[in-house]
């Protein structure tokens, strides 16, 4: 029995019943009436436990009305309380008192699933545009996609701070430079910001909608490309979700496959590292290191090209193992590659150091203090540069990451908070990409890539947790009654860390804003689904 189910048992020892449909076995599902839904919360809460996600699901063509989840973390454990909601009044007790990211979690499901959050201080459309009819709820099961939304008149409320010299700043949704969409508005008393707002959801492309229309196999397709920067994060995520309600284990999956993923999973890291340590630095008019790291990102990229047929290693993660293998020549390569990677890197990372003016650009901007990032749940480098140690390579590992003694694989965790704090984290943890690299190259154990994966039985749940480069990546799973896709949960780490962006802004100028949203460098896509 883990510590969280425990404590839900003593303080609800006559409603709390237990899902056993939900997979792995690891990952409690606990039911429990929807009145307790908030009160299950507090009682986590007071447990130190973190809102990893929140969602609901249809569940009309199970027989039944809708269901609302809330996904739990403490350190290795997670639980899901579900709570089941009749189909004429979906409505269920706001965790917005007890954990801030419901605040957005739950705006997003009134305005795509017609949920309704009672007591949420804030219920403005989140995804769900304003021009959208009032009573479309595009995930509902009765929700035709085939048919084009009629337009209707709306304005976004955007949140005022008034006061004498305070001015506004509309910043997007379309920028200067070759990124996605969103809207930042900003209030500033001279270069000062005292408030900043995000409107998010420019990039909505209905992914969740569309996995239903998909059968497993393609679905892993487009799990690659919810955001394209983490596309073996994602693929192993859903591959990870599949394979879990499919009867079979990690014990199941081929170790030359696990070993394989992580190979990838380590390269994406690095690419994305070297990648936004260069930006940050060039948004601090420091082009050199941008023009430096792009050289050696693009030689990594090559690679991936040569040895596994695409730049971004996109399809080759999918239920069951990979579809790609490296030969002898390719573990060569790599290795030479990671000899010129770490000698460059090195090189540049002191001329990083010894640069007093970048210096003065990163230290203390952008600070996101520890309290409020455990507040907020942020995860991945944004929280590990704020004081929280989470990595899902150590806390919810599959192999080779599960060889602690063997891999012993060190997390970079910082408490300043500050853009810096973010830049070292991705130093450090590229470093140690490089040192796992070469750990997998010399150990990989010999072996079949692939199984052949089933389809998973009707009305059964699966969950993944894989560490992607930004932090978390969550997926869930649910099967309907005729073992089809009935909902696919996504929780990029976007979807809580755009809110320790929007915390950090406020007491720094206004020509700051870039440097600290390059160091958080959230996903668009992987937020607006």
């Amino acid at each position: 029995m883990s510590m969280l189910s425990e404590a839900l048992r003593e303080a609800f020892p006559e409603e709390l019943q237990f899902d056993h449909r939900q997979h792995p076995s690891r990952v409690i599902c606990c039911l429990l009436p929807r009145e307790r839904f908030a009160e299950a919360a507090k009682v986590l809460k007071k447990k130190y436990a973190l809102l990893a996600a929140e969602w609901a699901s249809d569940e009309t063509l199970l027989g039944k009305g809708f269901s609302v989840y809330a996904c739990y973390r403490w350190g290795k454990e997670y639980l899901i309380v579900r709570s089941e909601l009749p189909a004429e009044d979906p409505s269920f007790p706001s965790l917005t008192k007890k954990y801030l990211p419901a605040y957005r979690f739950e705006r997003q499901m009134q305005s795509l699933m017609g949920v309704i959050p009672a007591g949420h201080p804030d219920l403005r459309p989140w995804i769900k545009f304003e021009d959208w009819p009032q009573d479309c709820y595009p995930l509902r099961k009765s929700f035709d996609s085939t048919e084009p939304l009629p337009r209707v008149d709306g304005e976004y409320q955007w949140a005022k701070a008034e006061g004498e010299g305070v001015y506004e700043i509309p910043v997007g949704p379309v920028h200067a430079g070759i990124i996605e969409p969103g809207h930042f508005r900003f209030q500033a008393v001279g270069e000062m910001v005292v408030n900043l707002e995000e409107r998010l959801g420019y990039v909505h492309k209905g992914i969740e909608k569309k996995f239903e229309a998909l059968s497993w196999h393609d679905a892993a397709r487009l799990a690659g490309r919810v955001s394209g920067d983490s596309t073996v994060a994602h693929s192993i995520a859903y591959s990870l979700a599949v394979e879990s309600i499919s009867g079979l284990t990690g014990c199941n999956i081929p170790e030359r496959a696990h070993w394989l993923r992580a190979l990838f999973l380590e390269r994406e890291r690095i690419a994305n590292h070297l990648g936004d340590i260069g930006a940050v630095c060039n948004d601090a008019a420091f082009a050199f290191m941008l023009y430096q790291l792009s050289r050696l990102r693009e030689l990594l990229l090559r690679t991936n090209l040569r040895l596994f047929g695409h730049r971004f290693i996109m399809d080759r993660v999918f239920p069951g193992g990979v579809s790609v293998d490296i030969t002898a020549q390719g573990r060569d390569e790599i290795l030479a590659e990671m000899e010129i990677v770490a000698k460059d890197f090195e090189r540049l990372v002191e001329v990083y150091e010894e640069s007093s003016s970048l210096e003065d650009r990163v230290r203390d901007t952008g600070v996101l203090k520890p309290e409020k990032a455990r507040e907020l749940c942020v995860v991945g480098i944004v929280a590990r540069a704020s004081g929280m140690n989470l990595d899902c390579r150590i806390f919810n590992p599959f192999p080779p990451y599960d060889q602690y003694d063997r891999l012993e694989l060190d997390v970079p965790v910082k408490v300043t908070g500050d853009v810096h704090a973010r830049v070292w984290v991705r130093v450090e943890e590229t470093r140690e990409s490089i040192r796992i690299i070469r750990y997998i190259l010399e150990n990989m154990p010999a072996g079949p890539i692939s199984v052949a994966v089933g389809d998973p039985l009707p009305e059964t749940a699966g969950f993944a947790a894989v560490e992607g480069w930004r932090g978390e990546i969550i997926y869930w799973l649910q099967a309907g009654r005729a073992g089809e896709i009935n909902r696919c949960m996504v929780r990029d780490p976007s979807s809580v860390n755009w809110l320790g962006l929007e915390q950090a802004i406020p007491g720094n100028i206004v020509p700051d804003f870039p440097l600290c949203n390059k160091s958080f460098n959230q996903s668009y896509s992987g937020h607006d689904l």
